[in-house]
């Protein structure tokens, strides 16, 4: 079989390794020269949660031959108009392509590459590029009972993707199958809209975000509009961890708000050094993902008429930061209105 991670940025980067070090084949591609030709050469390294460098055989898209039997995509949202019509000519009748990105990519991943060959899947562990032929690993991923839950977007089990989550179980946990992959995007949402996205607009790691009353308190909110936007559509959100539901996302009274604050405090108790991707593309100059993620919701919110403020004010700040119209500081939680703030416990802090 021939598999390709087109996209090794961190998380590609970090998968790209584990998979090789354990015995599986892959062609790691991505377009940044330099870092592909660090991983050709040092091999990759990878730190934090481990230390180790692993030989691995990378390449640019325009080096890319012949046909592949599965594709993980891990490449920005952001590109994806250029990047899937190139990916065309090295697919075959038989191809998979896993989109492993961020929001909810699948309908558009399907568009181009069609839905006959689209699966998808959340990723449950976090990463960070460091330099060229370097990247963080930022989780603790041997706590994990599965790092990947994957899925056919018409929710059937069969042989495809059950092969998919045996490549993926490379990476030392196994890979989660499921029945409800639209629900499970929608679960993964909750971090990508909430905790990246307080990240992203306040330039800060997730510990400092957690440290920081107001920031904390935004998760809250933003976590509520993905919970109402979400049932809107026709999904119920998975249980987050195995002590909260995400009924807890309700904010029906101060019990329910405090319950999530220590909600997202135990998801991210082994990740306060991480970084939002959004936000190192900030740092980097580059176009951020935000309108595929908190945008997302705004854009369901609006289909349905649910208001979506928190959500709506985030992409605000990020394109701004983007425009060099807003510092990328903590200070930019105080652009958040008090008025949103049902209840302003964080006053207290």
């Amino acid at each position: 079989m021939r598999i390709a991670i087109l996209g090794c940025g961190a998380m590609g980067t970090v998968m790209g390794a584990f998979l090789t070090k354990n015995g599986c084949l892959v062609d790691m591609i991505d377009n940044y020269q330099a870092h592909v030709d660090a991983l050709n050469t040092d091999g990759a390294h990878i730190v934090g949660m481990v230390d180790m460098t692993v030989p691995v055989h990378a390449m640019t898209p325009d080096q890319m031959e012949g046909v592949y039997d599965l594709v993980f995509l891990f490449t920005k949202q952001t590109t994806n108009a250029q990047v899937l019509p190139n990916l065309l000519p090295h697919l075959g009748e038989h191809s998979t392509v896993c989109t492993l990105q961020n929001g909810v990519p699948e309908p558009y991943v399907a568009s181009y590459v069609g839905k006959e060959r689209t699966v998808g899947g959340t990723v449950l562990w976090g990463a960070t590029f460091v330099s060229p032929g370097v990247s963080e690993l930022t989780q603790n991923i041997k706590k994990n009972d599965h790092l990947f839950e994957i899925g056919e977007m018409d929710g059937s089990i069969g042989l495809r993707i059950r092969r998919v989550a045996e490549v993926l179980g490379f990476m030392g946990r196994p890979a989660k199958v499921t029945d409800a992959l639209m629900a499970s995007r929608w679960g993964k949402l909750i971090s990508n809209a909430c905790m990246s996205g307080m990240s992203a607009a306040c330039g800060a790691t997730f510990g400092e975000v957690l440290g920081n009353s107001v920031a904390s308190a935004c998760l809250s909110y933003l976590g509520r509009e993905v919970k109402l936007c979400c049932e809107a559509a026709g999904y119920q959100l998975p249980i987050l961890l195995n002590e909260q539901s995400p009924e807890t996302l309700d904010l029906t009274d101060e019990t329910m708000y405090l319950a999530n604050q220590e909600m997202f405090r135990v998801m991210y108790q082994d990740m306060h050094t991480a970084k939002a991707s959004m936000l190192q593309d900030l740092e980097n100059g580059k176009q951020t993902e935000v309108a595929m993620i908190n945008g997302y919701v705004c854009q369901v919110g609006d289909q349905f008429g649910i208001d979506t403020p928190f959500n709506d004010k985030v992409v605000d700040i990020i394109k701004k930061i983007e425009s060099g119209e807003l510092p990328l500081a903590m200070g930019n939680v105080e652009l958040f209105p008090l008025e949103l703030f049902q209840y302003q416990l964080f006053r207290q802090s």
